[in-house]
């Protein structure tokens, strides 16, 4: 049995109700216990619960201290391509948008990746776009053992594999895998994925329990909040948390809480998640899973960050780039703009490039919403009483 088989059976529609019906003395009632269920859950992102943000929020920080203390591990994604063969209507790397794309070389990886540990980065997560003529399994294991030279954490965030094409990687160094479903809702997800490998739901669903099978100790989930009904979404979310909790124990499970941002192609959010809505997710994640790791993203603005770092927050991204050489400029030289997944050369005389550089930026997945450096990020976290944590593993450990 597989987590596909469990979503099927998910009573999502009572879960729902039961949410949209609970009232205070309900909230109250699960504030009150110590383990939270799928069905208490439900409650605690209620509307009625968003009347106790204040009790929500002073257990979520008291959990989270108890179990991880006042420490906040920092990340970076390095993205190494923004080519794609999937057409997703709310990505900017999707296939048909006319963007400037580039794949980075080893050495203009090893370049970004000596940049971001030169900020103190000891954590770094590798991007790409799926396209097997450009991010071959092989380039893939490639990237991983040149950040490995420079940094000893090192994840991935790529299209799903079967659990043979993810040993090598596994075994060239990398200790974790970020996949977000995107949408947990079949009919919003067909809607949005209209060509590609990544129009397979149920392939997509089954990705962490095959990257544990080869191997990976951190997988990470996580739907993408703005395309179908939130709360729906985080049910879901939370029953495949705790699937994986039972059936891949060995593992580290992290949740981030991703909202839609502008990129190109212009998509607009399908539904509206709030800043209150967020944190009562924060909350309620943390209440649920005390153990799990919150991840919080440069997607969001730096006041509300600050915010929400200590009602759970573990682990968070830092002075983010989400193009391919965003860090140093490498790659520039090489970049091509698609049309339709057909590769067009840039002219020398294109407008894109820049006046009298010859070289210009690869086009971003996102727009990034707390663009403050690294080190002004650390700053704050001390500020607030935290410390930031740049490493918290090594493979030494376990070799």
């Amino acid at each position: 049995m597989s987590f596909v088989s469990e979503l099927n059976a998910l009573p999502l529609q009572d879960l729902l109700r039961h949410s949209l019906e609970a009232d205070q003395a309900a909230v109250l009632s699960v504030l009150s216990k110590r383990q939270v269920p799928l069905h208490d859950f439900a409650t605690l992102i209620s509307p009625a619960a968003a009347g106790f943000l204040e009790p929500m929020s002073q257990k979520a920080r008291a959990l989270t201290q108890q179990r991880f203390g006042k420490v906040i591990r920092l990340f970076a994604p390095l993205y190494v391509s923004n080519e794609c063969i999937n057409n997703c209507k709310y990505c900017g790397f999707s296939r048909d948008n006319p963007i400037l794309r580039v794949t980075l070389s080893m050495d203009e990886v090893r370049q970004e990746a000596i940049a971001l540990r030169s900020e103190g980065f000891r954590n770094i997560l590798i991007v790409a776009g799926e396209h097997p003529r450009f991010v071959s399994n092989h380039y893939l294991a490639d990237c991983i053992r040149t950040v490995r030279s420079e940094v000893p954490g090192v994840s991935l965030e790529v299209g799903p594999m079967e659990k043979e094409d993810y040993v090598p990687l596994v075994d060239a160094g990398a200790d974790g895998l970020v996949v977000y479903q995107e949408t947990y809702d079949r009919q919003v997800y067909e809607a949005m994925h209209t060509a590609g490998p990544k129009k397979n739901f149920d392939w997509r669903l089954e990705t962490p329990e095959r990257a544990y099978a080869a191997g990976f100790r951190r997988l990470g989930i996580a739907a993408l909040y703005g395309l179908a009904d939130w709360r729906a979404e985080a049910l879901c979310v939370a029953a495949h948390a705790s699937y994986l909790l039972r059936h891949c124990w060995k593992a580290q499970v992290t949740l981030s809480l991703p909202r839609l941002r502008p990129c190109a192609g212009e998509f607009q959010p399908l539904t509206h998640v709030s800043d209150r809505d967020l944190t009562q997710l924060v909350c309620a994640f943390r209440l649920m899973f005390p153990d799990a790791g919150i991840v919080l993203s440069t997607r969001e603005t730096p006041r509300l960050r600050d915010g929400l770092m200590p009602l759970g927050i573990t682990l968070m991204s830092a002075g983010s780039h989400t193009e391919p050489g965003g860090y140093t400029g490498a790659g520039r030289q090489n970049i091509h703009r698609t049309v339709q997944g057909r590769q067009v050369a840039l002219e020398p005389d294109s407008p894109e490039w820049q006046a009298g550089s010859q070289s210009t930026s690869a086009t971003v997945q996102f727009q990034i919403s707390d663009g403050r450096s690294a080190g002004e990020i650390a700053s704050r976290i001390r500020q607030q009483g935290y410390d930031p944590v740049w490493k918290d593993w090594d493979t030494a450990l376990t070799s």
